[in-house]
């Protein structure tokens, strides 16, 4: 099924099966040939960036790739709208009433809660940071408190003085009646020299590089250049397209409220155009993200918001990227923490063996569309930062099953791996990392997020009959004990130790249904668990023996 005229994406040049490939397309259609292409995102650190903004960056990196497939150079630049004013204590922020003390001023002047980073906005800048290499993320970083402050946009905050009636015009065309700008208006706004806060008002403007305020609070008043001033911004719908235009933004995705008709995204593209001379960037609109279960025990504080750590205790980092590459960025899913996420690994080891040619797809088109899928849930990419397939074939395990497996070795991973690498189709020691890195996220999704009913712990050795089970039942598993897991290692699947335990039901004159419930308790104090047949072979011989020991 590999096809033909295919490059080293995976992809048949010519036809676009994912939707980063239709976008990286549009781009160059609508962009032209370039030398090289920019693709932004990003959001203002005022609380934890939550998987909703995690959308947002990972659907730009997705198409950044998609151009690189295509041998383009990308530039992937990151704004922290960190210069913005801090406007609200979020509910999950320790130290209230201290934080209470900075509203209104910069977010980057906030002092961190925590006492970790030099402000509040570094410190969730940083966790970000941290984080975002681990799902093959690494964009360009760029810190507007920093860049205003150095008067870098001071062009760009003139400009927009010298346009502000038309300014007015454009932000009027997009309101109704009752919301549209009364009085005097500047596009622009100004943090106190004196107590920081932004609760100024402008008093004038020279017409070149002079603007002047006073401030409500404080009553502290002066004349700044803007050329050399570190306290003065740009409005929200005027600073975006401006920056568009400063960095050449050729691609920015934006979520469905700020496309909504007449949004802050049509005011951008209209002010970038009109004020700014720059086309706007090609972009989509991205929806928004349910969360489903309960991602841990952390997780469930009051104000805990679900963010990118707490995928990554779950998922792998592959996972976490397929969840996204294989979801079009305007269709709202859910993220699953409950049951929901065996599923969900099964599905992406569904694509993995397609990927790898050992499953046959429905066609051709399929094929290549879950192939590409793989390649760009894939947390590696090649020295150019091209999509490709992994170095090492994965050795599959079931998600499942690799619980059920983390189970019976009472949580131990190295315990499971070793029992892994006994069995008689063992990994390979380059495949263990991989197994390895899967295992840690089952044994946290099994502690920290799945239903009881999926848990379980073998009794001790040596711990007695159940007392739950009555003298048939134990009789029963006395028969299963001495008839089939005494020679459990002669059965070559789990069909034939199943049959073999459906005849030992019969030979004690008992359903087998009753037999499971029997076994269960006797094993787990359960009345239900993982397929039996199964879970006495990966049990074994010699620890089933020993805890039926005393029936």
């Amino acid at each position: 099924m590999a096809g033909k005229n295919r490059d080293g994406s995976g992809q048949v040049q010519g036809a676009a099966v994912h939707w980063a490939d239709e976008t990286a397309e549009r781009i160059i259609r609508e962009k032209g040939d370039k030398d090289r292409y920019t693709c932004a995102s990003g959001i203002t650190p005022s609380g934890t960036v939550h998987i909703g903004n995690f959308r947002e960056i990972i659907s730009t990196d997705l198409v950044v790739r998609a151009l690189r497939d295509r041998g383009r150079t990308v530039r992937f630049i990151y704004s922290w709208d960190d210069y913005d004013v801090f406007r609200k204590v979020p509910a999950n922020m320790p130290g209230q009433e201290e934080l209470a003390k900075y509203l209104r001023f910069p977010i980057t002047m906030v002092p961190d809660p925590w006492g970790r980073d030099s402000s509040y906005a570094r410190h969730h800048e940083a966790d970000v940071e941290t984080n975002l290499p681990l799902v093959g993320i690494h964009p360009e970083f760029l810190y507007q408190a920093e860049r205003y402050r150095a008067s870098r946009y001071a062009a760009g905050i003139r400009r927009a003085l010298e346009h502000r009636e038309t300014l007015k015009t454009i932000l009027d065309t997009y309101r109704d009646e009752d919301h549209k700008i009364q009085g005097q208006w500047w596009p622009v706004s100004v943090f106190c020299g004196n107590c920081n806060r932004d609760e100024t008002e402008i008093e004038g403007w020279d017409g070149e590089w002079g603007l002047a305020y006073r401030c409500r609070s404080c009553g502290h008043g002066e004349t700044v250049d803007l050329r050399t001033t570190p306290v003065v911004k740009l409005g929200w719908r005027v600073d975006w397209p401006m920056r568009w235009e400063h960095e050449q933004v050729d691609f920015e995705p934006a979520g469905k409220d700020h496309h909504s008709q007449g949004g802050s995204f049509d005011t951008a593209r209209h002010v970038c155009k009109e004020v700014y001379g720059w086309d706007a960037p090609v972009s989509f609109r991205y929806d928004f993200i349910g969360i489903k279960g309960n991602p841990g025990k952390m997780s469930s504080s009051q104000g805990k918001v679900v963010d990118l750590p707490d995928l990554l205790r779950v998922y792998t980092p592959c996972l976490v990227r397929y969840l996204f590459a294989g979801t079009r960025p305007n269709t709202e899913f859910t993220i699953s923490f409950d049951l929901d996420v065996i599923k969900i690994y099964e599905d992406y080891d569904k694509t993995e063996r397609i990927a790898w040619g050992d499953e046959k797809a429905k066609d051709e088109t399929v094929f290549r569309r879950e192939k590409r899928i793989y390649e760009l849930s894939q947390s590696d990419t090649d020295p150019q930062g091209k999509s490709r397939m992994p170095a090492v074939k994965p050795f599959q395990i079931p998600f499942r099953h690799l619980c059920n497996l983390i189970q019976i070795a009472d949580g131990d991973i190295e315990k499971t791996l070793a029992a892994l690498v006994k069995d008689g189709k063992p990994p390979r020691e380059d495949q263990l990392p991989g197994i390895r890195e899967r295992a840690r996220c089952a044994a946290y999704w099994i502690d920290e997020c799945a239903p009881e009913e999926f848990r379980f712990k073998l009794r001790p050795a040596g711990g007695g009959v159940c007392r739950a089970l009555g003298e048939a039942e134990r009789s029963a598993v006395r028969g299963l004990r001495d008839r089939v897991i005494a020679g459990i290692e002669n059965y070559a699947d789990d069909k034939s130790c199943a049959e073999a335990i459906y005849r030992t039901a019969a030979e004690s004159g008992m359903e087998g249904k009753a037999l499971f419930r029997a076994a269960y308790q006797a094993l787990i104090g359960k009345d239900q668990g993982p397929r039996l047949a199964s879970f006495l072979r990966s049990i074994g011989k010699d620890r089933l023996m020993e805890i039926l020991a005393d029936y």
